[in-house]
């Protein structure tokens, strides 16, 4: 690709500022847990289901322990005990508890040494069950190997699950590499996880672990068919972050939305939950094998994409030091950015092209996640298919990893099956007819584009620095990020944020960190 003359001084000290900025943040989520990662944790150990009321099973368990005020101990702790105790297996404590015939709370209390034995033989059923799921994508990927980057990625969001399986496959058909099953409308704001095959949904389709199996088998047989592997997503993000990746990771999905930030400033989630909730499913993720996507890209449809540049550039380093601290690797961070500047503006496609080319050029192995137009979509439809193409045009010549195809139908209705099948059109065309494009680019030494790439990169540094004197959460409360303001202790699910006590054992945390190179107990 096409190089621009940035200043790596720069770069680097970006870097070290960002990573800063993480530990900081790690030192806190190290010293807590939220109800959401002790359910994650008892789905991985065997937990599902719902009660009568439709209610989730690991929900009444961490309820009930939460209640008892003995949450800092965490939940799969007496989750074991009480299996020592009756003999039941995970199931099925979960079930007597959620039918009143035990109570987790009453039991006698085993050997603390007897209980961790018992949950880490759990822990290690939980890992394996992942693990083979990460070996049979492998395998997939070596029998049907996926095509060039940029990946052509499809949004599918009908409300029903079965008809997406039938949008999903025409998409793949059509020449899609990656399907994301949107989620519906306002499912982030849930402090559990819906269950079964759903058919109703606004927006989008409800992320449940059967609707995440059913989908799967779907793209598989039509990878098959095309002799071509189909990456599936969905959106680990929200009050469930961490449940709705181990589910993913269960049911082999590719890749996830999972961003940092994203729910603090666009889902008033307080901070502190996102934070601890962030780093689990992070881990998860990683395990798992699974790309995340990040959400940068959102800020530019509340403050303006051209001032705000340097913003998206200092999230995209946060990003990836919380996700490398999370044990994720370079080639699984899929770091938002977006083709967002108002088009009217001189020369808006080379501003486009610098910060396309700089976020390569800085985050080299991360599979960048690029967004298509929709800001200034206006609902002319040949103004919006002229745009996707010069979004595609920049995506194809930066080598982007990621495409998020634009619909020209944006700001008018949630797209046709056909309005799909034009965006993937557009991008095929473009993507053949500019693939080697990049390699035969050179910028001009000291021309707009490097200006511009420069200028971002040294507000970028400049924020960053900043934000390290003062601490991320600070400077969510000051709207540094986004044009928008958030307290540490407002927004939706502080109360689920508990504090560890000096016994806490939560039985997945070291082996996956020693697996992921991390090592040592968080």
């Amino acid at each position: 690709m096409p190089k621009l003359n940035l200043d790596q001084s720069k770069i680097d000290a970006a870097r070290a500022a960002a990573r800063a900025i993480a530990e900081d943040i790690q030192s806190f989520v190290d010293q807590h847990t939220t109800v959401t990662v002790e359910r994650a944790i008892l789905r991985l150990l065997g937990v599902d289901g719902v009660n009568a009321e439709q209610i989730p099973l690991p929900n009444i368990l961490v309820e009930s322990v939460a209640r008892a005020g003995r949450l800092s101990q965490g939940a799969s702790f007496f989750l074991a005990n009480a299996m020592l105790e009756t003999g039941l297996d995970a199931q099925g404590v979960a079930e007597r508890v959620a039918s009143g015939q035990l109570d987790l709370m009453q039991l006698p209390l085993h050997p603390t040494s007897a209980v961790r034995a018992l949950l880490d033989q759990l822990a290690a059923e939980a890992l394996a069950r992942i693990t083979a799921a990460r070996e049979k994508r492998e395998q997939m990927l070596a029998q049907y190997p996926g095509g060039p980057q940029p990946w052509l990625y499809v949004i599918v969001a009908t409300g029903n699950i079965h008809e997406d399986v039938i949008q999903a496959k025409a998409a793949a058909r059509a020449g899609a590499d990656i399907i994301a099953v949107i989620r519906t409308t306002g499912q982030s704001l849930l402090d559990y996880v819906p269950y079964g095959l759903t058919t109703e949904g606004f927006g989008g389709t409800y992320a449940t672990q059967a609707n995440f199996a059913l989908m799967r088998k779907a793209l598989d047989e039509v990878s098959a068919e095309l002799g071509r592997y189909i990456r599936l997503v969905n959106y680990c993000s929200g009050l469930c972050m961490p449940e709705i990746a181990a589910m993913g990771a269960i049911e082999r999905l590719d890749m996830m939305l999972n961003d940092a930030l994203y729910g603090i400033l666009f889902r008033d989630i307080n901070m502190q939950r996102t934070l601890v909730d962030q780093f689990f499913s992070r881990l998860i993720n990683a395990y798992a094998g699974i790309i995340i996507n990040t959400g940068e890209d959102n800020y530019l449809t509340t403050a303006d994409a051209l001032a705000a540049a340097h913003t998206v550039l200092a999230s995209q380093f946060i990003n990836e030091q919380l996700g490398l601290l999370a044990g994720l690797k370079h080639e699984q961070l899929g770091l938002g950015h977006a083709f967002e500047i108002d088009p009217n503006i001189e020369d808006s496609f080379l501003w486009e092209l610098a910060q396309a080319a700089m976020a390569r050029q800085i985050f080299p192995q991360a599979p960048l996640k690029y967004m298509p137009p929709t800001k200034h979509m206006t609902g002319d439809i040949f103004r919006g298919y002229l745009l996707n193409g010069m979004f595609n045009l920049v995506g194809v010549a930066t080598g982007q990893g990621i495409q998020l195809l634009g619909m020209l139908t944006e700001a008018i209705h949630t797209p046709f099956l056909q309005d799909r099948f034009l965006a993937v059109q557009n991008a095929r065309y473009v993507m053949n007819a500019a693939r080697h494009l990049g390699e035969e680019l050179v910028f001009q030494p000291g021309g707009r584009l490097e200006q511009r790439a420069n200028q971002v990169l040294s507000k970028a540094l400049e924020l960053l620095e900043h934000v390290a004197k003062i601490g991320l959460m600070t400077a969510l409360e000051q709207g540094l990020f986004a044009d928008v303001k958030r307290s540490r202790v407002g927004g939706k699910g502080l109360e689920g944020v508990v504090r560890k006590a000096p016994d806490y054992y939560n039985p997945l945390l070291a082996p996956m960190l020693t697996e992921l190179g991390r090592g040592g107990d968080a």
